[in-house]
């Protein structure tokens, strides 16, 4: 089994292992992800019909409007959420659902930024461990 550590930026800290779901597109959570069941129900998105629910999510950036903090809020309340979530830049929208998340339900969501050439190493389905350092581990 090869494994790849990437150095990663921590926008917000914690540890987290899963499968792999990466699109090199951003997502609009404001109608693309349902919080009920952790769905991407943006059908014209490449990840349509695939269930992000404790995965490790990549994705470039979010598309849209603040609305994504309330949506992953909820999912992150519902345990609906990725397990984890890779992004190119500090994805606000992100960072602020996970640090409430951690406030009202001591429950953050680990965020970290790779920058663009190592986001590209990520395929769907490798197996990837966050550590509270910033590290991406990838295994395949």
């Amino acid at each position: 089994m090869e494994k790849i550590v990437l150095e990663g930026n921590i926008v917000v800290s914690g540890e987290a292992v899963g499968v792999a779901l990466v699109a090199n597109e951003p997502l609009s959570f404001w109608g693309g992800y349902d919080q009920k069941t952790g769905e991407i129900i943006d059908r014209r998105h490449i990840l349509s019909g695939k269930i992000a629910k404790d995965k490790i999510l990549a994705i470039p950036f979010t598309r849209g409007s603040s609305t994504t903090t309330a949506v992953l809020l909820d999912a992150i309340r519902a345990k609906t959420a990725p397990a984890a979530i890779i992004t190119t830049d500090t994805d606000f929208f992100f960072a602020l659902a996970s640090i409430v998340a951690d406030e009202l339900f001591s429950s953050p969501l680990s965020l970290v930024t790779l920058n663009e050439n190592d986001f590209a190493i990520l395929k769907t389905d490798d197996e990837i461990q966050i550590t509270n350092d910033g590290k991406v581990i990838i295994s395949r």
